[in-house]
């Protein structure tokens, strides 16, 4: 059934099956009026969300990406936080704990969190301390095999003290920018509704698409097929309809009746749909040239907003062999190293090919060539690192290493296996020119390389029934942008120590997708994980960074900015480096 032109989408599900005449007659119409449909037309009581990277959960803790924790973020909420100037925020905590008030421990071992009382679920059950624990069970299960369970790896209990009072005990000291139940990872989820799916049956739980949460809008609808009309072009989304929490604490602050997300099509495609035609207020993750977005932003339908968080663009170095299987069919696996990355000479000539100023310059106001890893919170920010695009030393780390060009075919080579490299990434215009410029001066120093595009949803995902995914890093080189989800990088920074390498045996859920292993580079983790002055640890970090820069084990490109769309009208946006961009929705508004 097609839905009023007014909301500027219509549903498919049943009006494009079979090739009935007066159908498509039905649907030729319908598009025809939806097109054109003006932004002033549209309902001001609805705030429409796009994101051009589709979710497939609600669940927060089988978020496979950004995407998915931000639809999942309207309806659950956390404990507490981080603003973008790193204050806590309290959500379903009462207070802060500090140690002024005697909730954080001295030996920073553990935090006692107070909780909100009265609070409910949308489906009117109480929130209680047992909710808390039940996530922190259901996290570390192993059998859901939760993507958040990084963040709870400090944790060894969670005690409930009475209903509105729990209890955190760490193994070590930890600062309160990492505690558990904070942030994006941090969302609560109800007992009462998935305690029969804490095992290996989760995917069915109906609450994954159906979700009962204690945020200010809830799912009630998830449209698995969609589409939105943006201009003349028809993008096929998926569509989902949020109402208000009927038991929200706070619904005087509501001002819509209705949060409509869809996810599909493309940066480009998003972009227009907030900035040229009106049809949206918000669109996410805008990687599009920012003289595009200039002209878009001068005509006056939407503004952009964009801040300097964590995330960075990167390329990511394969420590093992993508071409070969082990007995269990398993490729890139630590039983076998790959032939040519695992020798820092040729690492080193690869970083120094990277072309970082050119590739920044794509990304204008948004995006600032980088040589470090870990850019956020600024005291972590490395003076010691630089970077230097020089094909001819380049060329010459090669020519030490050994790889020459003994046939004359263009390519450098060594004991019968060619320098050549398959190169993936994430559909995204300004990745495939990354990828030429990449391709380009690799080849002029004798280096093959093969681009390969994945759909972001595939390529960012953590599912295992594909193996076209970032986790698994079935290529030579791969790109992507990825950063601290906290003012602590603590859980960030695991992505390189050894024991994380994401293997078939931990279902590729380890954080360490590149499977470096350094025992220098563990070994000031571990000293992280114990030590309390914060400016040892600061220093600690700055030290990881430096050592995988030193060693060539990564190339950060770009220290790029959340680039957001809006609405000229919408207001009480405040996005957080720490959080996804709706974890203030309920302030969100529009201007009369």
């Amino acid at each position: 059934m097609w839905q009023s032109p007014l909301l500027g989408t219509a549903s498919r599900t049943a009006a494009w099956i079979g090739p009935s005449p007066s159908i498509m007659l039905l649907v030729a119409l319908a598009v025809a009026t939806i097109a054109i449909a003006k932004a002033d037309d549209l309902p001001k009581d609805t705030l429409r969300l796009l994101l051009w990277q589709a979710p497939t959960t609600l669940n927060p803790h089988l978020a496979p990406g950004i995407k998915d924790q931000l639809a999942s973020r309207i309806n659950y909420e956390p404990l507490a936080t981080f603003d973008k100037n790193g204050k806590l925020i309290p959500f379903l905590a009462a207070e802060a704990p500090s140690i002024e008030n005697g909730d954080v421990a001295p030996d920073g071992k553990s935090v006692t969190w107070k909780l909100r009382q009265g609070v409910k679920w949308s489906d009117g059950k109480p929130f209680t301390a047992k909710d808390v624990l039940f996530t922190y069970r259901f996290i570390t299960n192993p059998d859901v095999g939760s993507s958040s369970a990084p963040n709870y790896k400090s944790v060894t209990s969670v005690e409930v003290i009475d209903d509105h009072t729990v209890k955190i005990e760490f193994k070590d000291p930890t600062p309160i920018g990492s505690y558990p139940f904070v942030g994006v990872r941090g969302s609560i989820i109800p007992e009462h509704v998935f305690a029969d799916y804490n095992n290996v049956n989760i995917a069915s739980a109906p609450a994954n698409l159906a979700p009962v949460g204690t945020g200010p809008y809830i799912a009630n609808e998830f449209r698995a097929e969609d589409v939105l009309m943006i201009g003349e072009d028809v993008v096929n989304t998926v569509k989902i309809i949020y109402e208000p929490n009927p038991f929200y604490r706070d619904p005087e602050k509501l001002r819509f009746k209705q949060v409509t997300l869809q996810g599909g099509g493309d940066a480009n495609v998003a972009a227009n749909a907030v900035l040229r035609d009106g049809v949206v207020d918000y669109a996410w993750n805008l990687q599009v040239d920012d003289d595009v977005l200039k002209g878009l932003e001068a005509k006056g339908v939407g503004k952009v907003a964009f801040s300097f968080g964590s995330y960075i663009e990167r390329i990511m170095l394969n420590f093992t062999d993508p071409n070969r299987e082990t007995d269990q069919g398993e490729r890139s696996s630590t039983q076998f190293p790959h032939p040519f990355l695992t020798d820092k000479l040729v690492r080193e000539a690869f970083a120094d090919s990277v072309d970082r100023e050119k590739i920044a310059a794509l990304y204008g106001r948004t995006g600032r060539a980088t040589a470090n890893i870990l850019m956020a919170p600024s005291i972590y920010i490395s003076p010691n690192t630089s970077f230097n695009f020089d094909l001819a030393k380049a060329a010459a780390l090669l020519d030490e290493a050994g790889w020459v060009d003994s046939d004359g075919d263009g390519v450098r080579d060594k004991g019968g296996i060619q320098l050549r490299v398959l190169y993936q990434t994430t559909v995204n215009p300004v990745r495939q020119q990354t990828q030429e410029i990449v391709k380009r001066d690799l080849e002029s120093i004798g280096v093959l390389v093969e681009n390969k595009v994945t759909d972001s949803s595939i390529f960012l995902g953590s599912g295992n029934d594909n193996t076209n995914t970032r986790r698994h890093f079935y290529s030579d080189i791969e790109e992507y942008a990825y950063g601290n989800k906290s003012p602590d990088p603590g859980a960030y920074m695991r992505g390189w120590i050894c024991s994380e390498a994401a293997q078939q045996k931990n279902s590729w859920a380890g954080e360490n997708w590149s499977r470096y292993c350094n025992p220098a580079y563990d070994a000031l983790y571990e000293q992280t994980m114990t030590e309390v002055d914060p400016e040892k640890r600061r220093q600690l970090f700055v030290q990881m960074n430096d050592l995988l820069i030193a060693d060539a084990a990564v190339v950060p490109i770009v220290y790029w900015a959340d680039v957001t769309g809006l609405g000229k009208d919408i207001e009480g946006f405040d996005g957080t480096p720490w959080d996804s961009e709706t974890w203030n929705i309920a302030d969100w508004y529009r201007k009369p």
